[in-house]
């Protein structure tokens, strides 16, 4: 048999395990040491030295394992095998008094502190419930409140406004849309999509954009060019319709988590305003010292040849202005259910804006 000890096991968690023992320990445990539970000789898989391993102890062992590798299952005599390299390890701690020293006391408190946490948690969600109630109210007004528009449309996107301007008098004159995209446009030359953005909603877009298509009737395009950051573009509004909302139990077990999460921080919040606290550490990093002056005798270029230099030599471009996210979300605490996936607002959000994807790849620029 293969008697190495499993790799996907965290040891601090199996050791911890590994101390449901029996009580007939030859030699006493030092007072640092976890207090036994007895183990009867029926309840247990294997007997290390006289000490028992239980069952439950083996069950744990294999919903870690079934957790950590994705649902895999391992031979029950390669856990047995674990479970006692696990006890081995243990025992010989202990009789080296390993369980005094101060590196094993100092964890020993941080774990301590990291099952406090986690029960404080479980409790506060345990006797602080979230109610139908309260996801009804969240529904109504996160929700079903939010359901706005979505538009298909087609654009032709050009680099300047003159060529814009020479489409819009080609459709004018009665020219195919579709057509002059794959020919003019930016984005329809290499896909010949016609320019489709397929359905989409006000926010998906860039704000001038957006705004013209909101603006235009079904069926009509814009008289004049619309300017974004990407280009100019002439746009065909082809179809508008209401978003028809999630039904309640659909995202119920989005909104649940959320609403747990909001309770959890006004507790926190509470909590800390009512604390005395003090930070004993700087909070901000030290600005670096400007640099010393050039030494002397370094060499300088004249006055008068810097100055055309500057003239000559263009300014550097500033960097692309970074876009901030739309909404920054905190991460849940460990042991609060996990959060779903949050796009443009958090948890409830995503279900009041159920984002149509286009039925034709929209071009990347256009969208945010």
């Amino acid at each position: 048999m293969n008697k190495k000890i499993i790799p996907l096991l965290v040891a601090g968690a199996g050791l911890v395990a590994g101390c449901e023992q029996q009580s007939g320990d030859t030699g006493a445990p030092s007072s640092a040491a976890p207090i036994e539970s007895i183990v009867k000789k029926e309840d247990a898989v294997a007997s290390v030295n006289g000490k028992y391993i239980s069952k439950a102890q083996l069950e744990a062992l294999e919903k870690e394992i079934a957790a950590r590798a994705h649902g895999a299952n391992f031979p029950k005599e390669k856990l047995v095998e674990e479970l006692i390299q696990r006890e081995l390890l243990v025992q010989d701690a202990l009789q080296k008094q390993l369980d005094k020293s101060p590196e094993y006391l100092e964890q020993l408190e941080d774990a301590k502190k990291s099952i406090l946490t986690q029960t404080e948690l479980k409790n506060f969600f345990k006797t602080n419930p979230v109610t139908d109630a309260e996801v009804k109210a969240e529904y109504d007004s996160k929700v079903a409140a939010e359901a706005g528009t979505e538009y298909k449309a087609r654009h032709i996107l050009v680099k300047t406004e003159d060529e814009a301007k020479k489409i819009i008098a080609e459709l004018d004159k009665g020219g195919d849309f579709a057509k002059l995209a794959n020919k003019h446009s930016i984005d329809a030359k290499d896909s010949q999509n016609g320019g489709d953005l397929g359905w989409f909603v006000s926010d998906q877009m860039v704000k001038p954009f957006s705004d013209a298509v909101a603006k235009l009737e079904k069926g009509k395009y814009t008289a004049a060019p619309v300017q974004t950051q990407f280009g100019w573009h002439v746009i065909l509004r082809e179809d508008s319709r209401k978003q028809t909302p999630p039904p309640l139990e659909a995202v119920k077990d989005q909104l649940t988590p959320y609403l747990q999460r909001q309770k959890f921080q006004k507790m926190i919040e509470t909590m800390r305003q009512q604390a005395k606290v003090e930070i004993l550490v700087p909070l901000t990093e030290e600005k670096p010292k400007a640099e010393a002056p050039a030494a002397a005798g370094a060499e300088q270029k004249p006055a008068a040849e810097g100055a055309a230099a500057k003239e000559v030599a263009p300014a550097a471009p500033a960097p692309a202005e970074e876009k901030a996210p739309v909404t920054e979300v905190a991460p849940a605490p460990a042991a609060e259910p996990a959060a779903p996936a949050e796009a443009a607002k958090p948890a409830a959000e995503p279900a009041a804006k159920v984002e149509a994807k286009p039925e034709a790849s929209a071009p990347a620029a256009e969208k945010k």
